[in-house]
């Protein structure tokens, strides 16, 4: 795989394993959640002239940086990589820099571009029947459709607008519940 896009990414370790995956490799370190205003000037010049990828840890941290990337250069793309696949071998936390080349190289295969002010096409009560709000299972479920959907875990509060930013249409929707139920039934 290679990129015309600038791939922003938190730290070295995560440049490191991006190179050991792909090859010489652009990125932009934001050197964690604070972001400085001339990272964000760099990134904003990264995506005016070939395009960003946002490829965070997928923890709290990670999801403040894709906030304030977002928010500072709208139309950003963003690659998800699912938290069981950023899982350090012995102690520390989740990063992109613990995942494996394959997890790296489908993340980066599923791009998603956030729409700015998107109508909301997803209502709060297929949210609900679909188990993903309240419950003893909302937040694994949650989870389970952000990966498939590659658009990465949220909260219930958020979860409409994130399905929203990402354009997730009612038959993309319905499609990945019937296959979060499809697995539930097969463990069951």
């Amino acid at each position: 795989m290679t990129f015309k896009q600038v791939i922003v990414v938190e730290g070295r370790d995560d440049t490191k394993r991006l190179y050991e995956t792909f090859g010489p490799i652009d990125t932009i370190e934001t050197q964690g959640s604070a972001i400085s205003p001339a990272t964000l000037a760099l990134i904003q010049k990264a995506q005016a002239t070939r395009g960003v990828i946002v490829l965070t840890d997928p923890d709290f941290p990670g999801e403040k940086i894709r906030k304030t990337i977002s928010r500072a250069v709208p139309g950003v793309t963003h690659a998800f990589l699912p938290r069981a696949e950023a899982v350090p071998d012995k102690q520390g936390s989740l990063g992109v820099e613990h995942a494996s080349p394959a997890a790296l190289r489908e993340a980066l295969t599923h791009l998603t571009t956030e729409q700015v002010a998107a109508p909301t096409l997803i209502p709060r009560t297929d949210l609900l029947d679909a188990g993903l709000l309240g419950g003893p299972n909302a937040r694994q479920r949650r989870e389970q459709l952000g990966e498939l959907l590659h658009i990465g875990y949220t909260n219930g509060k958020q979860l409409q607008k994130r399905l929203a930013q990402f354009q997730i249409t009612p038959a993309a929707f319905a499609a990945a519940i019937q296959q979060l139920q499809s697995k539930e039934d097969a463990h069951a």
